[in-house]
């Protein structure tokens, strides 16, 4: 096989590292208005590789890039030192490694929900780290896929891809009908024959419970930490599950709530 090209760069404001520039500025968002999604470290580059999500440049240390040898050949790849990468993305990347990649159209929900058996639905997640356990969490435990609700925040920001360690780039995802929330969603998912199950600590049933009899196809839904679902959507899901606590505590983290019925289910 012959050596994939690498093209060593020693100036900061090169042009070709500009998908790169100024991370930092997490405020601003320059991922979003360059309209890229950033793949960072090794395991979620490849997964990215691997993904819908089509790079079409990397930037690394030697030694990363390396280890990404012969995988997509036809990418670009420009080698910097980790201090030009930290001069370049305005902080130290001890991962060593960014892909870049364009964000490609929006999937279709019915699209996802035809061939879907368990799906998980947000509502108002707007912490990254938790949109990124969700995801991880969803490919490690079978879902097929996640569907958002309003108030949720981009599962496509740089710090959810890297949590989810690259998993939100291949467990697909779909935004759910905005407009007169929750009827709208959870109507789309009645019409796809799934089985809506609130997850709360106030529910009537366990999560056991709530799928025991395996229903032939299951939406769990679940909101931020804090505030939870709202109580409309509560009340619109066909079942409000919790999770048996002990010692006093009365809620977990969203992601691992989740992780915890999606196991349930997966007995099922």
């Amino acid at each position: 096989m012959a050596a994939q090209p690498i093209y060593p760069i020693r100036d900061a404001d090169d042009p070709r590292l500009s998908d790169f520039r100024d991370l930092s500025a997490a405020d601003k968002r320059p991922d979003l208005a360059r309209g890229v999604v950033l793949a960072e470290g090794v395991p979620v580059v490849e997964r990215m590789l691997a993904s819908r999500f089509v790079p079409h440049a990397i930037m690394g240390v030697e030694s990363k890039l390396a280890r990404l040898d012969g995988l997509a050949p036809d990418v670009p790849r420009y080698l910097v030192t980790a201090e030009l990468m930290a001069e370049v993305v305005g902080f130290h990347l001890n991962r060593g490694v960014l892909a870049a990649a364009r964000r490609p159209e929006p999937l279709a929900v019915g699209d996802l929900l035809d061939g879907a058996r368990t799906v998980v639905v947000l509502e108002g997640v707007n912490d990254h780290e938790n949109l990124g356990s969700i995801f991880r969490n969803g490919a490690g435990l079978s879902a097929d896929a996640v569907l958002f609700g309003p108030r949720c925040s981009d599962p496509l920001y740089r710090r959810a891809v890297r949590v989810s360690m690259g998993h939100v780039l291949l467990v697909p995802f779909a935004h759910l009908p905005a407009a007169d929330w929750p009827a709208s969603g959870l109507g789309a998912l009645a019409e796809h024959g799934f089985r809506t199950v609130a997850l709360t600590p106030s529910g009537e049933s366990t999560v056991a419970e709530a799928v025991a009899g395996g229903p032939e196809r299951v939406a769990y839904l679940v909101g931020a930490e804090g505030p939870g679902l709202a109580p409309e959507t509560m009340a619109a899901a066909d079942a409000r599950a919790r999770i048996p606590m002990s010692r006093g505590t009365d809620s977990l983290n969203v992601a691992t709530a989740a992780a915890l019925a999606l196991y349930e289910r997966a007995r099922t």
